[in-house]
């Protein structure tokens, strides 16, 4: 069953370059007006903690940071085991596209904890169950956009970065659950479903900044599998027109 459906009929690349080319703008506008908020309600309006002072602002940068690193390579999987399964172009450069952003935000979640841990533990780094595992998330960030620019077939190249890729869910709820699991240094989580420790301005310092985090992903995402569109289908009729239409 699998076998006879292309999930492409379904999104046609054109109709995707065309609809990102209407929602980036968007999606800009979005990532600005919720990060100046965000750092506003952040550095400027919520008030220094009762036992780290000023040195806790960087949350408003790492927690952001660190959820979407995570949030991302679920999504990079989610993509990249879909085209893996229906032999699909466009769920493949979708993973293609994120990789890069994911990996951004996976080294600002750790810059940004070295610039926390440094006054608060006084050390830039520790072999920490969270720090650690974060680290690795970055290794594989690295490890499948060089397994696919190693690759010169497009095809081979997916396939072999969706596998990866989908090996390396299993990293996630580690990530995730190694302060509960583990005696780490790390504090345990900040926010969660059921209650914050944070202030409700604080809490919303951050929820701004993150809504600004996701909003560029999106941007940067869709500019990037729009370019990819281009380069891979080279000889597709509507790309050929696109390209006469832009000169």
């Amino acid at each position: 069953m699998l076998k006879g459906f292309n999930i492409d009929c379904l999104m046609s690349p054109q109709s995707v370059y065309l609809l990102a080319g209407r929602m980036i703008p968007w999606f800009w506008a979005l990532a600005a007006l919720f990060g100046i908020a965000g750092l506003a309600v952040g550095f400027l309006i919520a008030p220094a903690d009762a036992q780290q002072g000023e040195g806790y602002r960087i949350i408003f940068l790492h927690v952001p940071a660190s959820w979407l690193s995570m949030f991302i390579y679920l999504a990079m999987a989610f993509w990249a085991g879909l085209g893996l399964a229906f032999n699909a172009r466009l769920p493949a450069m979708m993973a293609q596209a994120l990789a890069p952003t994911g990996a951004l935000f996976a080294f600002l979640s750790l810059w940004t904890g070295a610039l926390w841990g440094k006054p608060m533990w006084g050390t830039w780094w520790v072999w920490d169950a969270r720090l650690t595992s974060e680290l690795i998330l970055l290794f594989l960030y690295i490890g499948f956009i060089a397994l696919q620019a190693a690759i010169d077939d497009p095809h081979r190249a997916d396939r072999a970065g969706a596998i990866l890729a989908l090996a390396g869910v299993v990293n996630i709820p580690i990530i995730y659950f190694s302060v509960r699991w583990w005696n780490t240094l790390h504090q345990g989580a900040t926010i969660n479903l059921q209650k914050s420790s944070l202030a409700g301005v604080m809490f919303t310092g951050i929820l701004l900044c993150a809504l600004a985090c996701w909003m560029y992903s999106l941007a940067v995402a869709l500019m990037r599998v729009r370019r990819l569109m281009l380069e891979r289908e080279p000889h597709a009729p509507w790309v050929r027109e696109m390209l006469e239409y832009d000169l």
